[in-house]
């Protein structure tokens, strides 16, 4: 049999410090994949520099409205979603391939690792792993895959302003198997340096918590874009359901 077409989907917004290192690292290590890079409205020279050896889509900002454009101008059975600042190991697409021989296997992620070690960042990387395998919670950084078929049936990743990756893996967990691969994606620690590790940790659980309990998407973006300070009390509920 055959291995499936695999098309490689980077959203990209101010990234010209890495993007041209990251676009020339997938066309190195995966070159048999089709790379569509989708730039949600950078005012640097991301798109420019991207444009030099991939193909660039150009679209509002929004990862999830950026992922989900790259995926529809894609051809792979296949679609990989790859951050910018998050390298992944070359053995990682032999594994996708494999995993996906199972049919009952409809995608997954990668093992997380940091690029910098340290207590809190191991600590997070390992819980981090620990959530796919057993919550079968997939985020960004860990390079969620996806059978094309599966993703348009589920009208790809909600677009919500933020979790829509952890939406699309619970959506994709009710419709068959995920698996985390042993290949790891390294990804950059400088933001959770930035504010501190552990800091970042508590705050990102506590985001995850406003989303299972209903606050609306775009009350989390705005606090997850003000960034780790003291917790406020809890959003207003969505009152839609």
């Amino acid at each position: 049999m055959s291995s499936p077409s695999v098309s490689v989907v980077m959203p990209v917004l101010n990234e010209q410090a890495t993007v041209e290192a990251a676009v020339r690292r997938v066309l190195r290590d995966f070159p048999d994949c089709e790379l569509v890079v989708v730039d949600g409205g950078s005012d640097d020279a991301t798109a420019g520099l991207a444009a030099r050896h991939a193909t660039v889509l150009r679209t509002p900002r929004g990862r999830a409205l950026q992922m989900n454009a790259g995926a529809h101008h894609c051809t792979g059975e296949v679609l990989w979603f790859l951050h910018a600042d998050t390298a992944v190991e070359p053995a990682a697409l032999g594994q996708l391939r494999a995993a996906l021989a199972a049919p009952d296997v409809v995608g997954g992620g990668l093992t997380l690792r940091f690029d910098r070690r340290g207590p809190a960042l191991n600590y997070l990387a390992r819980a981090s792993n620990a959530r796919a395998r057993r919550l079968h919670h997939i985020f960004g950084d860990q390079a969620m895959f996806v059978r094309r078929s599966v993703f348009e049936e589920l009208g790809g990743f909600p677009e919500l302003p933020i979790m829509e990756d952890l939406e699309l893996s619970r959506r994709l967990h009710r419709r068959g198997r995920l698996v985390l691969l042993s290949a790891t994606s390294t990804a950059s620690s400088r933001r959770l340096v930035a504010h501190g590790v552990w800091r970042m940790i508590v705050f990102m659980q506590y985001l995850k918590l406003l989303h299972f309990l209903g606050v609306a998407p775009e009350a989390i973006r705005r606090r997850y874009a003000a960034g780790p300070r003291l917790l406020p009390p809890l959003p207003t509920m969505r009152r839609d359901s």
